[in-house]
């Protein structure tokens, strides 16, 4: 499971940032890939990576601003060019006006897509969990923006112990039908008498990840409660240390107040993004640094970087 950031910064494209965009890659764990906003240039910003459109599955829009969605009409398209794969479905998750705003430019660009999207609109009265299958479970809540925006808190299920085959034929289990026995949690008996105990061979259930991704907001109590105890906390960092009234008045956060949102909310690592241009090199490593004071596992992120999670 990793994250891979295609566009880290805010509001408009800059030379060593694009605007809005990342993946939330899992291959391993259902072949799938969900991206999450899909600013003006992300099409551009896969061709750098080893991203194949085909694989995204789902889409997550925090807010309907262009820097934020201005991308999506040209992704959904080449996502349809790839004649020599299978065409997939697609489902878009995003505040209410998605739909129109995609099929708008579809239908005036005369583009026309091979797959269907299903669309799952948004709103004040439709928050809370928005998506469950077999493995995750995403929940969506309203944040503090100047325009409505939410931010997601995708939970991987528990999961199951595996077999520790080694010490199976160790304990004298023939390969085959014991061994599928075992792994279903069943005792099992041998020939010599050994009874062998299921749970003594299977490890326990391990923890499935969080990861909060939010979207634009000033600091606000639904960032703390969708970041609770997440592995991972993508927090927007438009500002800086001492910024806190321009930040406020544009509905954005400083990169101090996403620093005490992990902190309250006891996250394990603060991935910082959505860097305002003003920004460069220096300033970004001191962002860095100023938030490290509040929350020392915090890393401000860059354009194309992948973090393993």
């Amino acid at each position: 499971m990793e994250i891979q950031f295609l566009g880290t910064g805010a509001g408009q494209p800059a030379k060593a940032r694009n605007v809005s965009s990342l993946v939330l890659k899992l291959l391993d764990e259902i072949n799938e890939v969900w991206m999450f906003d899909c600013g003006e240039g992300t099409q551009r910003q896969i061709l750098e990576t080893t991203i194949r459109p085909r694989k995204v599955k789902k889409i997550f829009i925090t807010h309907l601003h262009g820097d934020h969605i201005f991308g999506l009409p040209g992704f959904l398209s080449s996502r349809a060019f790839q004649a020599n794969e299978e065409q997939t479905d697609l489902d878009i998750y995003g505040p209410a006006g998605i739909k129109s705003f995609v099929m708008t430019s579809l239908r005036n660009s005369g583009s026309r897509l091979p797959y269907h999207i299903n669309f799952h609109e948004l709103d004040a009265n439709s928050l809370g969990k928005i998506m469950e299958t077999d493995k995750f479970v995403v929940y969506a809540e309203q944040l503090d923006h100047t325009i409505f925006c939410v931010g997601y808190r995708v939970m991987q299920k528990d999961l199951e112990g595996t077999l520790d085959a080694d010490a199976l034929k160790t304990a004298g289990v023939p390969f085959g039908p014991l061994f599928g026995k075992v792994k279903n949690g069943q005792d099992v008996v041998l020939e010599d008498g050994t009874k062998i105990v299921a749970k003594d061979f299977i490890s326990a259930p391990k923890k499935g990840k969080i990861i909060t991704i939010l979207g634009d907001t000033r600091k606000t109590d639904s960032s703390v409660r969708l970041g609770l105890g997440a592995d991972v906390l993508v927090h927007e960092s438009t500002y800086g240390k001492g910024d806190e009234k321009i930040a406020k008045a544009h509905g954005h956060s400083t990169n101090m107040q996403a620093a005490k949102v992990a902190k309250e909310a006891s996250a394990k690592r603060l991935l910082l993004n959505h860097i305002s241009a003003r920004f460069l090199g220096r300033d970004c490593k001191k962002m860095e640094l100023d938030a490290q004071t509040i929350f020392e596992n915090t890393h401000l992120v860059r354009d194309l970087e992948e973090v393993k999670i």
